[in-house]
């Protein structure tokens, strides 16, 4: 069924999974509307989110980092800066707005529709950034930290310091190489495959001329971290590197 801005219904059904509720529901109605929807209306007359995700990356960046030095007082910059990254990462800013069938909502233009736009990542990304920001619109900075910390409280519980490089696979794999004097790594894609709206990336990773791994994922940075991750768990576990002729 698509969703048109003069819904209420609808958006009061996402205000309770939200777990807020708007002062004034247009901050939401611009949250959700994706650029395709704006701009097929008459001229001047529907604005697009983008401008409220820019504002939601910051207060997330902000409320994430003041969460994070607060939780663990004794945990270096770095390990924090890992935690900061897979937190308000793409992927985990996805999965959360899945979670709240954020998709649902989004107002959007045909075109979109056909292309399974209620479920891509970026999309979806972008939305809950919008989101946050349009609480913080609406509420101010208290509001959007309780949302931000109800929704991210379980993230945060698993995250562990002697488990750090689970937050980045590619850094961990940096950091472990160069602690054993090892080169760096290089990444090779392979290959692309897949519709636009689900592609899968393929790549390899070398060291010092030696296939060590493969990766696969809806991007290249995500392949590169499916890689890393197979790569680090087999170092550990002794797989033994040898020297490039």
């Amino acid at each position: 069924m698509k969703r048109t801005p003069a819904d209420p219904n609808n958006l009061e059904t996402l205000e309770a999974r939200l777990g807020y509720r708007f002062r004034d529901r247009q901050w939401l109605v611009l949250a959700l509307t994706h650029r395709s929807f704006a701009s097929e209306q008459p001229y001047g007359t529907c604005r697009h989110n983008e401008r409220l995700e820019f504002l939601g990356d910051a207060v997330l960046g902000f409320v994430v980092s003041e969460w994070l030095d607060e939780r663990f007082p004794d945990v270096a910059e770095g390990v924090l800066a890992k935690f900061k990254s897979h937190l308000v990462g793409s992927i985990h800013l996805a999965e959360i707005a899945k979670a709240l069938n954020l998709g649902e909502y989004l107002f959007l233009n045909r075109g979109e529709e056909k292309t399974g736009g209620r479920s891509k990542r970026a999309l979806l990304e972008n939305a809950f950034e919008a989101v946050t920001a349009a609480i913080y619109r609406d509420g101010g900075m208290a509001e959007a930290t309780r949302f931000i910390r109800t929704f991210f409280a379980a993230s945060m519980d698993d995250l562990d310091p002697t488990e750090v490089t689970l937050a980045d696979a590619k850094t961990g794999l940096q950091d472990w190489l160069r602690a054993n004097r090892l080169p760096l790594p290089e990444y090779h894609t392979i290959a692309a495959d897949g519709p636009p709206h689900q592609r899968q990336f393929f790549v390899t990773l070398s060291i010092n001329g030696e296939l060590i791994s493969e990766g696969r994922g809806p991007s290249v940075k995500a392949a590169h971290q499916s890689a890393a991750a197979v790569a680090l768990e087999r170092l550990k576990n002794g797989l033994p590197l040898t020297s490039k002729s």
